[in-house]
């Protein structure tokens, strides 16, 4: 596989090329993977990236292909013939003494025969009108969208894999509150049916407390199916059909990001899509000078060599050089048309690549403000889960005092679920609304660095 280097995203180049290996794990065995190695396994073994790179490599061996334009072209024609040939010679100052002969005014010579023609031409362009340069350079700009492409598949597939690598783990965060609520129901159940038993409370409340043990038990069971559904995402997406354990938790930096204006300095020079749309523009300017190119005459020079001069034609020379003008005065295609529709392709790139950087910066600006608002929530859901779990302690110590009632138990248990649940999602929507940040500030190859930085683990 070739190298191929972006300009400002030697990161991402470095996986898309798959200079870095993923660590393995022995057959059968879940792989067990940080968020980095997960990356570059995702890149190393993409086929969407694959692919995206095989078609670089097309455009590049194409490219390649028009630096010898200005080359002549030498071709090699053989020929065997069967033909006739009639050769009239008008006899001039000699017709009157033909005449007294008897001969007609002019001599008809016709011969029959076989023989081939072996020649030699070539061809050297001197003057193209400029439609070597501009097939060049727009072969250069081909070049340069695969590469922007290539990024863009990359950070679309590193996108992918950061919602489906902390999805997982939220999943598993779900199953566990899931299940603490579960355990913490059904105790209270258990008690109430003593209580029950021993008349302190009544049978409403043991239903109570059932009902609810009943509709935890399916909130467990859909969050085990939720689990297996990421977890079969995630092995798919890496290609471990044995699945994936992820090393990196789901994580928030309590410290607040840097100003938005850190992100949108770099965002419209490192971000691919720009280098796309940079790229189309070249194309549309080299289409226009292509066509402008058509429009004017051309100069050639050319050679030609016959090999078998005793078996050539009279009108074939045994060798030729000279130089040609050509020019194409009418044309069934519209010229002034197609430049003018050429023009007019370079304008519509040049507004795509205006409108890319638009919302480039509308979506460095939303996705900053998301990334700090679920960092706050996620800090403040600290001080709920401690008075939920403190609210919890009490209920269940006054109920079985006969201070609580059986909904006041569930209703706790409950809330400290949520509060948990909250928190977990709050730092998953902190880390995707970040991997959605750096990607459209073009430094999605630092997500790693961020996730390393973070100081508060979801346990």
């Amino acid at each position: 596989m070739k190298t191929v280097v972006f300009r400002m995203r030697p990161a991402l180049v470095a996986l898309a090329l798959g200079w870095a290996t993923a660590g393995s794990a022995q057959e059968g065995a879940p792989v067990t993977l940080d968020f980095r190695a997960a990356q570059q396994r995702l890149v190393e073994r993409s086929d969407a990236v694959e692919a995206q790179n095989a078609h670089m490599r097309s455009l590049s061996a194409q490219e390649a292909a028009t630096r010898t334009l200005r080359r002549p072209d030498v071709d090699v024609d053989i020929q065997l013939l069967d033909y006739q040939k009639t050769l009239i010679l008008p006899l001039g100052s000699f017709t009157a003494a033909a005449a007294s002969l008897g001969l007609p005014d002019r001599l008809r010579f016709q011969t029959e025969r076989s023989s081939t023609r072996p020649i030699a031409t070539a061809t050297l362009p001197i003057y193209t009108g400029g439609q070597i340069p501009a097939t060049q350079a727009g072969a250069r700009a081909q070049v340069a969208q695969a590469k922007a492409d290539l990024a863009l598949t990359v950070e679309g597939q590193l996108l992918q894999l950061t919602q489906a690598y902390f999805g997982q783990q939220l999943a598993e965060r779900a199953l566990a509150v899931r299940r603490d609520v579960l355990t913490g129901l059904e105790s209270h159940a258990s008690d109430a049916a003593k209580l029950e038993q021993e008349r302190f409370i009544s049978r409403a409340q043991r239903l109570q407390a059932e009902v609810a043990r009943d509709d935890a038990a399916r909130e467990y069971e859909k969050a085990i199916s939720d689990l297996a559904s990421a977890n079969a995402v995630l092995a798919g997406l890496l290609r471990a059909p044995s699945g994936v354990r992820p090393a990196s938790p789901l994580a928030v930096n309590s410290g607040p990001l840097p100003p938005r204006d850190t992100y949108l300095a770099g965002a419209l020079e490192a971000h691919p899509q720009l280098e796309r749309f940079r790229a189309i523009e070249d194309q549309a300017k080299a289409g226009l000078d292509l066509q402008r190119a058509k429009t004017r005459p051309t100069v050639y020079g050319f050679a030609q060599y016959n090999f078998d001069r005793e078996e050539s034609l009279l009108t074939d020379p045994d060798w030729s050089v000279g130089v040609g003008v050509k020019y194409k005065l009418l044309s069934g295609l519209g010229r002034r048309e197609m430049v003018e529709a050429a023009r007019e392709t370079r304008n519509q790139a040049q507004a795509g690549r205006r409108e890319a950087e638009t919302q480039i910066l509308i979506g460095v600006t939303k996705f900053h403000n998301e990334a700090e608002a679920a960092r706050r929530r996620f800090l403040l859901l600290d001080s709920s889960i401690a008075s939920a779990e403190e609210n919890l302690r009490l209920q269940t110590l006054s109920y079985r005092e006969q201070q609580a009632t059986s909904l006041d138990v569930i209703d706790a248990e409950l809330g400290l679920g949520k509060a948990r649940l909250q928190r977990a999602q709050a730092a998953n929507d902190y880390i995707q609304a970040l991997a959605q940040l750096l990607n459209a500030s073009g430094r999605m190859n630092e997500l790693p660095d961020y996730l390393a930085r973070a100081d508060r683990v979801i346990p």
